[in-house]
């Protein structure tokens, strides 16, 4: 019996565009984590045992939803998608939740670093051409 018996990978249907499973895939992932971070502060300032044991569950998903994912697109774009989407939340759940203040330097430089990973996720992969660089 292996692994993928008792937890069996995650199925997009069949008729789904593999751009619009990555994309779900992505936004599920950042909020997992999102999800994850946020009891993980919890546990850390009220020592919340409830917090930890959700927390954990939580990345235990994340890690099953990820390898899931991995089956539809690629490892990197996944990944970039799923970094991007949850620095945004945990930006704004500073913000809302607890109260930091960024100063308009710091919005400059955020703006700045997610232009700079969409155009990583979205700009056309260069192709390999025989006799070019691999």
């Amino acid at each position: 019996m292996s692994a993928t018996d008792v937890f069996p990978l995650i199925k997009a249907p069949t008729g789904w565009p593999v751009p619009l499973v990555a994309t779900l895939a992505m936004v599920f992932l950042a909020g997992l984590d999102l999800a994850g971070a946020i009891l993980a502060k919890e546990w850390a300032e009220n020592g919340n045992v409830r917090a930890l044991v959700l927390g954990a569950g939580a990345f235990l998903v994340l890690f099953w939803v990820y390898a899931s994912s991995l089956r539809y697109a690629e490892l990197a774009l996944v990944t970039m998608g799923w970094v991007v989407i949850l620095q945004v939340g945990l930006v704004l759940v500073d913000r809302w939740r607890y109260g930091v203040e960024l100063p308009p330097g710091k919005w400059v430089a955020i703006g700045v670093v997610l232009v700079a990973q969409a155009y990583l996720l979205l700009a056309p992969a260069a192709s390999t051409q025989a006799g070019g660089p691999r």
